[in-house]
């Protein structure tokens, strides 16, 4: 299987992953304004499943190191199996909190704070499981990620004030996401073996860890999304009759926010043999970054702020790249 052989290279998966991770959420915007998150969400967990087994089959099943794909999932324990089996249902429950709250509160708001909360608390949790690299340039990065959410925080307050159109209810559930998501990792990576080059039996490696948390990701999905279908946070109760009414375009857009998403996992689990996982973890969650300049630049969020606003974006967004620049840092 492919495993990264530098911490170099680890971090260059890394930065993939804030690629992808801070970029699949512009899927949902493109499927379009009438069809509502909840159906959009079934073609992105079915995105996540494919590209699992794509994966396993291609780079997981490829190599002279590590264990191959079949055989791994052949050999892996019980426990582990479901170790990431839960990260995915504990993914998913957040991931669908913080697509409602983009879908009520924009991108540049939701991902900032859900995310941003999911990393602080995330890095801390793995650091505490799977210490490496430098705690005092570690949390100091974190430190400063948090101060970014509060300034977003700040500036999307005052911008929506001005506007006349303040959504708690989005804030709220970016809290509720970024909590629940700081939790799904480490499971993910208890299920995971400790050297990717020569695998402890019972384990897994990233690849069919990957696929166990698609499968809790999916199976999940049944009990979440349906239950959020017929209570929605926003709007009338749908049905599977209304996903049925999407174009293929509508449904091809969901797929391919799960595969970009998906990718930014594979490459932020098969990343952590050589970064460790909470800068693994955190590094892959500056996504952040990405998705709020895809919301105040492309998607026009923030149109008509005032300059006090845009300074504090400003001075967000420096803070955010600092922090994960302290990051990089510390495990070099």
């Amino acid at each position: 299987m492919f495993i990264p052989q530098s911490y170099s290279l680890a971090i260059i998966l890394c930065i993939v992953t804030m690629l992808c991770w801070g970029s699949w959420g512009n899927t949902q915007k493109l499927s379009g304004k009438s069809w509502r998150f909840e159906l959009y969400y079934w073609d992105y967990v079915i995105g996540i499943l494919l590209f699992s087994l794509l994966l396993g089959f291609t780079l997981g099943s490829n190599g002279e190191n590590g264990r191959g794909f079949i055989e791994d999932i052949g050999q892996a324990e019980n426990g582990n199996m479901l170790n990431a089996i839960l990260g995915g249902i504990i993914f998913n429950a957040s991931n669908i909190l913080l697509v409602a709250a983009m879908a009520i509160a924009g991108m540049a708001v939701a991902f900032p704070v859900g995310v941003g909360i999911a990393l602080a608390l995330g890095v801390i949790i793995n650091y505490v499981f799977a210490p490496h690299g430098n705690a005092l340039w570690l949390f100091g990065g974190v430190a400063l990620i948090v101060v970014a959410i509060i300034i977003d925080a700040v500036a999307y307050k005052k911008h929506s004030a001005s506007l006349q159109k303040v959504s708690g209810k989005g804030i709220i559930l970016s809290i509720f996401a970024g909590v629940l998501m700081s939790l799904f990792y480490r499971f993910v990576a208890s299920s995971m073996v400790t050297s990717f080059e020569t695998p402890e039996a019972g384990r897994l490696t990233p690849y069919s860890a990957l696929f166990f948390f698609a499968i809790g990701v999916v199976v999940s999905n049944f009990i979440f999304n349906y239950y959020i279908m017929k209570h929605p946070f926003d709007g009338a109760p749908l049905s599977f009759k209304d996903y049925a009414k999407g174009s293929i375009g509508v449904h091809l857009t969901g797929i391919l926010g799960g595969v970009i998403w998906s990718l930014g996992m594979a490459m932020s689990i098969i990343a952590s043999g050589k970064a460790g996982f909470a800068i693994s973890y955190g590094l892959g969650q500056g996504a952040t970054v990405i998705s709020a300049l895809w919301g105040v630049f492309i998607w026009k969020e923030f149109k008509g702020a005032s300059k006090s606003v845009n300074t504090l974006l400003f001075f967000m967004f420096l803070a955010y790249l600092a922090g994960l620049a302290l990051l990089v840092y510390a495990g070099s």
